[in-house]
């Protein structure tokens, strides 16, 4: 894929934590709305909807499914960035999303940032 139909959303993953830390949650609104952004031009379709993304910063079961989703993009990034262990680790994330969401919105962000530098070396 193309890196100009990829979103530049690029955060170091502390300072998602940080920032999540110092808004008291409400950055990862804004935060899994610019994620489900890149994801849906990742896919090349709406997989993640922003009414799930401002939700999921709301509501613990759509928080758990957002994680699910993003769980599913993963696999299409894994071939991206040519890293096939991050396959099915839908079912990870969405554990990490109801034990320790911080926990995985910086795995999910490192990740992300991780596109952005394989498509900056081409």
């Amino acid at each position: 894929m193309d890196k100009k139909f990829i979103p530049i959303f690029k955060n170091e993953p502390i300072v998602v934590l940080l920032l999540g830390f110092i808004t008291c949650g409400f950055y990862y609104i804004y935060w899994n709305i610019k994620v489900a952004e890149v994801f849906n031009a990742i896919t090349g379709k709406e997989l993640i909807s922003p009414v799930i993304s401002v939700l999921a910063g709301l509501c613990m079961p759509v928080h758990v499914y957002y994680y699910y989703l993003v769980g599913q993009g993963l696999d299409i990034t894994a071939d991206m960035i040519n890293r096939p262990d991050l396959k099915n680790k839908g079912v990870l994330l969405m554990i990490l999303g109801f034990i320790l969401a911080p926990v995985a919105a910086m795995i999910v962000q490192g990740h992300l940032n991780e596109i952005y530098e394989a498509n900056s070396a081409n």
